[in-house]
């Protein structure tokens, strides 16, 4: 075995070549796919490092150059965007659909050359490397906007090409390990979305199972202000059901390196606590800003404000922690309801409608405190039929928290790989006696 082989400082221009995508008018698009259309994707569909082929644009081969034509291994990059955030992400082609791809003037292509191993490229343009070399790209600069030389003239040690495809291999691995992950996330995501719509519509009958549908038997269901429930459940408001309803300060406390937690509204999100972004303020303000209450683990928090109601538990490992600005807290009356199936009802699609209305329907909606005390709510008069509903969903809540932990983990092997291969700290072994023109075949 060995892994001595020489490494190269070059740009990353001398490995793929940049193509600027297609200029158009309104008048360009087209309705339909015809034989001499081109299929034109813009930022919007390079999502994740992947291409997302829904809301395209659809305009005439006339007004595209045969390079502006996405060939299977190319890279297509945003360019330009409002959100700086964006501007260089990017994705590879594998040609999944018929017919001429292209991208948009805001996008470039960039084409692996002879020399370079196109699954190679891929982790190049996903790496830190290149990410920190956008970010030096666009610092300092009021106007988020790349040219291809900017991309092209990264700096980075190359390996030669039969080693960029044993690092495009081993990588890939780990990359479909990601993929099916995220496929499985997804389909739980989706059976969740399922289970909420008929346990909340239909409730779990003295049986063990879901309530024949309304429209099958109308007896068993009646109209309410926020709508139709079965005839056992409860419409109410969220502070009839509540010890305390608990609204923040105006405004979040003093921000320190450490101390209290303090929740905030980037800390609520998809019915979890998220700890990113997490910040802390001293024990003097926290007993300010808990005045009215200090939060308890157990307790559910809403966001009142951009965005409008997201909702989660707090946690155990936050025994003393304060509400931020546009905060509000639930401790709920355990005689009445259950309170993961609180936390759960807040999420149905019926609560969700009324606080869309109640805010304006705008992402940066806002709801009034008084609103938040007011919010209506619908449950189960059954203690066991509001348990059987919060434990169906606590199930598949478990499956999705163990797939986004695998996840999180097989992403920190990827970075770590990555950073080790792209940068030939761990030298990839390669059978001595294969000649690089066998491998390359």
């Amino acid at each position: 075995m060995s892994s001595s082989y020489e490494w190269s400082l070059i740009k990353l221009g001398d490995l793929v070549e940049g193509h600027r995508g297609v200029s158009y008018q309104p008048h360009h698009l087209l309705s339909d796919h015809s034989h001499d259309a081109v299929v034109l994707l813009r930022a919007n569909n390079i999502q994740n490092g992947r291409l997302v082929f829904s809301d395209i644009q659809v305009v005439p081969e006339a007004i595209v150059k045969t390079d502006q034509l996405l060939a299977f291994g190319d890279m297509a990059v945003c360019m330009s965007n409002g959100s700086k955030s964006l501007v260089g992400k990017s994705a590879q082609y594998k040609s999944s659909l018929s017919g001429n791809v292209t991208v948009g003037a805001f996008c470039s292509i960039f084409r692996p050359k002879q020399d370079a191993d196109s699954g190679y490229i891929k982790q190049i343009f996903h790496s830190a490397i290149y990410q920190a070399h956008i970010d030096y790209s666009l610092a300092g600069s009021a106007i988020n906007n790349l040219k291809n030389s900017d991309i092209e003239s990264l700096e980075l040690m190359v390996p030669p090409k039969f080693i960029q495809q044993k690092i495009a291999r081993i990588l890939q691995v780990i990359d479909k390990a990601i993929e099916k992950t995220e496929a499985l996330i997804g389909k739980y995501q989706q059976i969740k979305a399922g289970l909420m719509h008929d346990l909340f519509t239909r409730g779990i009958g003295p049986d063990g199972k879901l309530r024949p549908p309304r429209e099958q038997a109308p007896e068993l269901y009646k109209e309410t202000p926020i709508g139709w429930i079965p005839k056992e459940w409860v419409f109410d408001t969220c502070e009839d059901v509540c010890e305390k309803v608990i609204d923040c300060k105006n405004r979040t406390p003093p921000i320190t390196p450490d101390g209290h937690p303090v929740i905030r509204t980037p800390n609520v999100r998809y019915g979890q606590f998220v700890d990113d972004g997490l910040v802390y303020t001293d024990t003097r303000s926290y007993s300010v800003w808990t005045a009215r209450g200090a939060p308890q683990p157990g307790d559910i928090v809403i966001t009142r404000e951009a965005p409008v109601g997201e909702v989660c538990k707090i946690p155990e490992r936050h025994q003393y922690a304060c509400l931020g600005q546009r905060m509000m807290l639930y401790r709920v009356d355990r005689e009445k309801i259950s309170d993961d199936f609180f936390l759960y009802v807040l999420q149905s699609r019926a609560v969700q409608a009324r606080l869309d209305l109640i805010s304006g329907g705008s992402t940066v909606g806002h709801v009034r405190v008084g609103d938040i005390r007011t919010l209506w709510i619908f449950y189960p008069e059954s203690r066991d039929e509001q348990l059987q509903i919060a434990r169906a969903l606590n199930h598949i809540c478990s499956k999705l928290d163990t797939e986004a932990s695998f996840l999180e983990a097989l992403q920190k092997q990827k970075n770590g790989l990555m950073h080790d291969l792209l940068t030939g700290k761990v030298p990839v072994q390669v059978e001595s006696e294969a000649k690089p023109e066998a491998v390359n075949a």
